[in-house]
């Protein structure tokens, strides 16, 4: 059975429900979705990766 995840809106949106942006869910790996089409599917990261990731400097 897929494990529930609580998903939670970047930031980076315009603030509404409706807003364009990306959703990301915590555990032991991460998974990022498209919050308008959250049925497309999802791209994996390991915890380090996301971490790397989102510390990562222009």
């Amino acid at each position: 059975m897929a494990q529930e995840r609580a998903w939670r809106k970047s930031s980076y949106s315009d603030g509404t429900e409706d807003g364009d942006c990306v959703e990301v869910a915590f555990a032991q790996d991460v998974l990022v979705r498209d919050s308008k089409n959250a049925d497309a599917g999802t791209l994996t990261f390991s915890a380090p990766a996301w971490r790397a990731f989102v510390q990562r400097q222009p």
